[in-house]
C-alpha cells in the first residue's frame, strides 16, 4: 500500500518533467475509458491539471452528457475505413465502423430506402456498432465489437478519427 509520502516524493520528482510517451498513452487511454481526469494524475503522480493539458494538447474528444460536442480539430474527417474504430460525437464513445451507406450499397439491401446522404446532407453516412460500457466485477469498461453495444446510422460529421492518437502509443483496441 502506498503512503501519503510516497505519493509526494513521486510527485515532487515528476514536477518540471515533460509527459513520457507511456504518460500520454496511460492518460488518453484511461480518459477515453471513463476514468475521471482525477484518477489518472494519482495514478500517474502528476496533477489533474497536467493531465488535462495532455487530453487537450493530443486532440483527444470530449466527453459531455446530453448534448454533442465539437471534435478536436485532428480528430475530424470526412471518410472512414471499415472496421475502424471511431469516436461518436453523438453517443459519447467509441464505435466501429461497420459499412458506408453508399447508394450502390443501399442497392444491394433489401428493405433500404436509396438515400444519397451526400447530397442530402453533405456529408457520408455511415452503419456503426457503438461500443457500450459495461460494470463488471473488475471494472468499468467499454465492450468489443463481439460483446455489447447497439447499431446505429450516423453521418461522418458527427464521427471522429482516433488513428492519431496511435502515434502516443494508445492501443485503440483497449479503449
Amino acid at each position: 500500500m502506498e503512503t501519503q509520502e510516497y505519493r509526494q516524493k513521486r510527485k515532487a520528482q515528476n514536477r518540471g518533467r515533460a509527459a513520457t510517451k507511456s504518460e500520454v498513452a496511460d492518460a488518453v487511454t484511461g480518459f477515453l475509458s471513463g476514468e475521471p481526469i482525477s484518477a489518472i494524475a494519482s495514478g500517474l503522480y502528476r496533477s489533474p491539471g497536467f493531465v488535462k493539458s495532455i487530453i487537450e494538447r493530443v486532440g483527444v474528444p470530449q466527453k459531455e452528457d446530453g448534448r454533442y460536442d465539437y471534435l478536436p480539430e485532428e480528430c475530424v474527417a470526412e471518410s472512414f475505413e471499415e472496421g475502424e474504430i471511431v469516436w461518436s460525437a453523438k453517443y459519447h464513445g467509441p464505435a466501429i465502423i461497420r459499412a458506408e451507406l453508399s447508394v450502390d450499397y443501399q442497392a444491394e439491401l433489401p428493405g433500404y430506402k436509396d438515400v444519397n446522404y451526400e447530397k442530402k446532407y453533405g456529408s457520408k453516412a455511415y452503419n456503426i456498432w457503438v461500443l457500450e460500457k459495461v460494470d463488471d466485477d473488475y471494472s468499468e469498461r467499454w465492450t468489443t465489437s463481439t460483446g455489447g453495444g447497439f447499431s446505429a446510422t450516423q453521418l461522418a460529421y458527427d464521427l471522429g478519427k482516433l488513428s492519431h492518437l496511435q502515434e502516443y502509443g494508445v492501443d485503440l483496441s483497449r479503449i
